[in-house]
């Protein structure tokens, strides 16, 4: 990284800086002139799906020492944040990369990209009454599918959603999906680094380490973000965060960072 003495380094770092607010403000525009920021939309037997394009949307956090902007927590706020992700999950059914009971009528498919802010935004703040509501309670049960977006590099990519599903194989996939949310890096800035990777695994609860970093090596999860990949361009889904809801009455998703009453909808029109 070049010194905050060096001009010509200060004027490359402006220059991505214009570029960044630049991208903002069309993508803002964009989302302005849209009849609604993310729409609903009916997922065919046909496979006719409507998509709305995502806006990425990198949200400021206050208070200089929040996750968003270091990334790996240490300390006090590790121990917190553990805790938060533990409360929401413990009692709650875990299998590979699904959440929640089997028997559930209603399944939802999450595509997500860890490294996605509009995917942190949605899981810190509609997913916790999403698992709480609905599928503690064995109305719904969700599986978390790997679609790149926002990461910048694929072999990153591939290294950390492998990461998580090595994590699924001893059923606490959703545990380190969650703490990787809480504990995301600023955009574009490299923070996925393999210690950033074993760090994150040291915090999942009742995780062996040894066990997670032997099974990363499985080719059968490389196959699996290839799958997931695949059957997102399958159903036409090229965003994220995208949801999609299949039930007894059909199947009908969202894209975008969803609400809990927009969820509510479409579990409503499925069940």
């Amino acid at each position: 990284m070049p010194s905050t003495d060096d001009p010509s380094g200060s004027s490359r770092k402006q220059q991505r800086d214009a570029a960044r607010e630049q991208r903002r403000a069309a993508e803002a525009a964009d989302r302005a002139s849209a009849v609604r920021r993310t729409r609903i939309f009916q997922l065919g037997g046909a496979l006719a799906v409507a998509i709305v394009v995502v806006v990425v949307i990198v949200i400021a956090t206050s208070g200089g020492g929040g996750s968003k902007d270091k990334g790996i927590q240490t300390g006090t706020a590790a121990r917190a944040t553990v805790a938060r992700a533990s409360s929401l999950l413990t009692g709650v059914p875990q299998s590979g990369i699904t959440l929640g009971k089997a028997t559930a009528p209603v399944t939802m498919t999450y595509y997500g990209d860890l490294e996605c802010p509009v995917c942190q935004d949605f899981t810190l703040n509609t997913l916790p009454q999403v698992i709480t509501n609905d599928v503690r309670t064995g109305r719904m049960k969700i599986q978390y599918r790997s679609l790149e977006t926002a990461t910048q590099d694929p072999t990153t990519f591939q290294t950390q959603q492998v990461a998580a599903l090595a994590a699924g194989r001893q059923n606490h996939m959703w545990d380190y999906v969650e703490l990787f949310y809480h504990e995301q890096g600023a955009e574009g800035t490299g923070y996925v680094t393999e210690s950033y990777l074993r760090r994150l695994a040291s915090q999942v609860p009742r995780l062996a380490l040894p066990t997670w970093q032997a099974d990363r090596n499985d080719a059968a999860f490389v196959r699996q973000v290839d799958s997931d990949r695949k059957s997102a361009i399958a159903l036409g889904v090229s965003a994220t965060p995208t949801l999609i809801l299949r039930g007894p009455r059909g199947e009908r998703g969202v894209a975008g960072a969803a609400s809990y009453a927009e969820v509510q909808k479409l579990l409503t029109s499925v069940a």
